[in-house]
């Protein structure tokens, strides 16, 4: 069955980037020269999804608003006679189509996919986290897809991180089935360097089967009061066969201050308009 759904949960508060996000969604900050969450909805276009669904929450209509379309900007450079920047601001619009469901708890990443359910339905759906810029020459989610229907079965994308860098992710106890793919025996949370499976971590794409809703259901709320997505997807491991795939190209952790400087640096020296003028004042500085 092809995956025709992404669902992008962008319901969290961005509280590693206040003051900035106090009135304004971290997914709306601006890289380069579009916010971040564009690049992700671009990202599943060019995947072949026909529709994204934001699992939205409090504060987020700029989201909204912004892969809407603007009569009144519209019109405004229609008159100028910017062209150009007419034709890209209804190139946002038409990008693809959208669904827009609300959380109206913060209660973790798994609850807000479980928010989606009933638009999701009986289907194969991509997740896909809205703070994660995946840099590639193939788009990574279609990377994971390919994977999805070689082998019929749940795909999560993952990347290779420094062995030093391990805590700070989930990890994947992995089987080698071909160079990238994997079967995942187990994924832990945040494990110590010495007591990591692999130095694969999860990285921010799944394809998933329906199945999972009913798991993020059954999931206790841990300490905090959060369904975390992890502990269902452990016990999809224990179901039946679950791969990863290891994505090829430059992820960026835009939720992250650090993350989020590499993507907009790298990003900038890749633009065609300016890139080059950039690369030669970061030459100039005295570092």
């Amino acid at each position: 069955m092809k995956v025709r759904k992404a669902v992008l949960p962008v319901a969290g508060l961005g509280t590693r980037f206040l003051p900035a996000t106090k009135a304004s969604p971290k997914e709306m900050l601006p890289m380069v020269d579009k916010p971040v969450i564009q690049y992700v909805v671009e990202e599943a276009r060019l995947s072949g999804i026909e529709q994204v669904i934001m699992v939205t929450g409090r504060g987020k209509r700029a989201i909204e608003d912004h892969f809407d379309t603007s009569y009144e900007l519209e019109s405004l450079l229609e008159k100028k006679g910017d062209h150009k920047l007419l034709r890209e601001m209804r190139a946002i619009s038409n990008l693809i189509s959208f669904c827009f469901v609300r959380q109206n708890e913060a209660l973790g990443l798994g609850h807000a996919i479980l928010c989606a359910k009933e638009v999701v339905g009986n289907e194969p759906f991509a997740v896909m986290l809205g703070d994660v810029i995946m840099d590639s020459d193939k788009p990574a989610l279609k990377q994971v897809l390919d994977i999805h229907y070689r082998f019929k079965g749940p795909v999560i994308a993952v990347e290779e991180v420094e062995q030093s860098e391990v805590s700070h992710y989930g990890i994947i106890r992995p089987e080698t089935l071909e160079d990238g793919v994997y079967k995942i025996l187990d994924m832990v949370e945040k494990p110590k360097p010495e007591e990591a499976p692999s130095n694969l971590c999860i990285s921010g794409r799944y394809v998933l089967p329906p199945e999972i809703f009913g798991l993020l259901e059954q999931a206790a709320p841990g300490s905090i009061g959060e369904i975390q997505l992890t502990d269902a997807l452990k016990a999809l491991v224990g179901m039946g066969p679950v791969y990863g795939c290891r994505v090829e190209g430059r992820v960026y952790d835009t939720g992250s201050k650090l993350g989020f400087l590499q993507a907009t640096v790298e990003l900038a020296l890749k633009n065609p308009e300016f890139g080059d003028d950039f690369r030669n004042y970061l030459k100039g500085l005295k570092l």
